[in-house]
């Protein structure tokens, strides 16, 4: 039985009682639990940033995640967030959900006063959404470089360019 992407759905905050099918979304997404088991460790540490469902007909169908992040620069740290995970069930992929998570995400993130954003992911997707690879590149990190991407959510770049070790949650181990 193959189902058909859904023309309309909603994205909203997520509630408690959401666990179990968010838990479902993203093991299918990442076709296995590593990627659950981050969801909800990076919940129990209380590293979640800001954290959305896509939902329609009552059924979740897509989730996304931005946990604390610090940049360490000159012995001083200041605050970032991590894109990781974004997930839409496969069935529904390709159909401008993971879009509407991440642009809603972004605007509500520049609402709570947040001004960068990294992800770890494929350049050419993430890149439609601002971010960008070379503006990483003088980031330290555990993770492969060519995949490390800078979003500033407020327009405009700093002057400076943005450089340190990033420090992600307990959560994703180091690396």
């Amino acid at each position: 039985m193959s189902h058909s992407p859904v023309k309309r759905f909603d994205i909203r905050p997520v509630r408690e009682q959401d666990r179990s099918q968010i838990d479902v979304v993203i093991a299918a997404a990442f076709n296995g639990t590593d990627e659950v088991a981050l969801v909800r460790e990076l919940v129990a540490d209380n590293d979640v940033v800001l954290e959305l469902v896509a939902e329609a007909e009552d059924t979740i169908i897509g989730h996304i995640l931005f946990s604390r992040l610090w940049i360490e620069q000159d012995h001083d740290c200041f605050a970032a967030v991590a894109l990781a995970p974004l997930a839409v069930l496969p069935a529904h992929q390709r159909a401008g959900i993971g879009h509407a998570l991440i642009e809603e995400a972004h605007q509500l993130l520049v609402q709570q006063g947040e001004g960068l954003s990294i992800v770890l992911g494929e350049p050419a997707y993430y890149g439609r959404f601002g971010y960008n690879v070379a503006d990483a590149a003088q980031l330290e990190s555990p993770y492969p470089a060519q995949y490390l991407q800078l979003k500033y959510l407020t327009e405009g770049k700093p002057c400076a360019i943005i450089q340190g070790k990033l420090i992600y949650a307990s959560a994703f181990g180091e690396g």
